[in-house]
């Protein structure tokens, strides 16, 4: 199996519980935030919505300026966070196909003001700022969701709330 596709079978797997629990959040909770230095659950919920595509479109492009990379975008309602999972989701798997040829020996470096920051060969970039990245921002996810007591689906095994082994 190459590494595109490894990469995009773990992305398929990872998506499910993604979706699910973006389909948990309350719709006229968006604006809860659990402490005043926090994003609200909508922007959050949107965070982890796109940054597959967002994340892997970085890569494409071989340099995201700090700004961008720290901006977060603040839905006014559910919809859009869930069309950009859909959408989103399927375009991520297409840009994944360029690890194996197109981005090989490539390498992406963050910028302030047009000078490099530092510099992460593409392979790296994407297993930590993709993959790693929105497992973190999925696991503050469940934590806001837990806080609004939402009851919780399985993610990587049981949680409270759901045994997928009962």
């Amino acid at each position: 199996m190459s590494n595109s596709q490894t990469l995009i079978a773990e992305l398929e797997h990872e998506l499910i519980s993604t979706g699910k629990l973006l389909e948990l959040v309350p719709a006229e909770l968006i604006n809860y935030k659990p402490n005043p230095k926090a994003m609200t659950l909508g922007q959050l919920a949107n965070h982890v919505a796109v940054i597959p595509v967002r994340y892997l479109t970085f890569a494409e492009e071989g340099f995201t300026d700090l700004g961008e990379l720290t901006h977060h975008y603040e839905p006014t309602a559910k919809a859009e966070f869930q069309n950009s999972f859909k959408a989103g989701s399927e375009k991520a798997k297409l840009l994944l196909k360029n690890i194996d040829d197109k981005w090989q020996g490539k390498s992406w470096s963050l910028t302030k003001n047009g000078s490099p920051v530092f510099t992460l060969p593409i392979e790296l970039f994407i297993r930590l700022l993709v993959f790693n990245h929105l497992y973190h921002h999925r696991g503050q996810l469940s934590a806001y969701l837990r806080a609004l007591n939402v009851p919780l689906p399985s993610i990587y095994g049981p949680s409270a709330d759901e045994n997928p082994f009962a």
